[in-house]
């Protein structure tokens, strides 16, 4: 009995392994055969305004046909945007799986048509396709016929901007003094600068103070030190309180104890901000600084009369381009990000993305831009 016994273990133990090495035999393969690509189907109107006030309504829906590969498989489709027929700079809209059908939002519309390429406030033409594709890995691409529009894209300005106000800045409490704005991280919306002077002559803890704000003309929203204002001391760090970003009731100030320079940082995602003095000696002023470029016909920089290290042109009116900022000893200052960023001398152009008319400030201190629309 033994011996059977024994025989039998291995008798089983033979065939696991030959039910194994069955399973794991590759020599049946997944194959398809040429695939047939979809079939998107013409729209029934050929021109598109978009609505910049109802963005959440539908725009449009795109309708295919099935693509076959030959095997059942559950087919990817990514509908795709392009401002030239030849899909040169392609962006995908959205992404769809086992369905030959999506319907597309205003806001999305106007997103991908502006990834795409295609300018705000005018009729251009859009070109449309669908591109389908097998697995995780987008294999077996196969496009579409092409069906275009013209559309009408609005601009979404996304960013929110940010303003000083209180008696260690320049307008005082005066929430409507041409309030120099905070300049916005071109790589993190959440994160704004201010560095230039702040003043506390007197050393009294109730000066040297300020806040932020959203809206020049407008208290709230505001943001400021967490602590309570009587229990705000000037501090180099802490963390940031708004009402109504985080509480009913108005948050402490940021302050100083004595008079000079400083730099400030503010994160709005972390709610945290930094006050540290910062080194002016040696950083002198141009002389005249000049707003120029194709967006505009040249329009001279103003400084603050509080702090000559900060400029500024109010109400400009630009129009798509370029502009750079051009002292008067010819150093041309500018950089490739629009609305915000650090301009250096040689850095390239700003650009101009939407015709508007645009509060434009510089501080020659640190090279920060900022150019904030006024009607977007």
């Amino acid at each position: 009995m033994k011996n059977i016994k024994k025989f039998s273990a291995v008798t089983l133990l033979g065939l696991i392994l030959l039910v194994f090495n069955a399973c794991d035999d590759s020599s049946e393969k997944f194959e398809i055969s040429s695939p047939t690509a979809p079939n998107l189907e013409e729209l029934n109107f050929s021109r598109l305004e978009l609505d910049g006030v109802n963005t959440n309504n539908e725009a449009i829906t795109l309708n295919w046909t099935e693509a076959t590969y030959g095997q059942p498989a559950s087919i990817n489709y990514a509908v795709q945007f392009s401002n030239d027929e030849a899909f040169t700079n392609f962006t995908t809209a959205t992404s769809v799986t086992g369905k030959t059908a999506t319907t597309l939002s205003v806001s999305e519309v106007n997103t991908a048509v502006g990834n795409a390429g295609l300018n705000p406030f005018s009729w251009e033409k859009v070109y449309i396709r669908v591109a389908s594709s097998l697995g995780t890995q987008n294999s077996e691409i196969v496009n579409s016929n092409v069906i275009s529009l013209e559309v009408y894209p609005y601009f979404n300005y996304v960013f929110n901007d940010y303003y000083l106000v209180g008696n260690g800045v320049a307008p005082g409490w005066n929430n409507n003094n041409n309030n120099p704005p905070l300049f916005r991280d071109a790589n993190d919306e959440n994160v704004y600068y201010y560095t230039g002077l702040l003043t506390n002559d007197s050393g009294d803890y109730n000066e040297g103070r300020f806040k932020v704000l959203e809206t020049k003309g407008l208290w709230q929203p505001q943001w400021g030190e967490a602590k309570n204002e009587g229990s705000d001391d000037p501090s180099e760090s802490g963390k940031v309180a708004g009402n109504p970003g985080t509480q009913s009731g108005d948050p402490g100030r940021f302050g100083v104890s004595t008079t000079g320079y400083y730099s400030f940082t503010i994160d709005f995602a972390k709610r945290e901000y930094t006050l540290v003095p910062f080194n002016a000696t040696g950083k002198n002023s141009p002389a005249s600084l000049t707003l120029t470029g194709t967006s505009t016909a040249d329009v001279t920089m103003n400084q603050l009369s509080f702090d000559g290290h900060i400029w500024y042109a109010n109400n400009v009116k630009l129009t798509p381009g370029e502009v750079s900022f051009l002292t008067d000893a010819g150093a041309n200052w500018g950089n490739t990000s629009p609305f915000s960023g650090i301009a250096t001398n040689g850095g390239g152009n700003i650009p101009v993305v939407v015709e508007d008319n645009y509060d434009v400030w510089f501080n020659d201190l640190t090279g920060n831009y900022i150019l904030i629309p006024l009607n977007l």
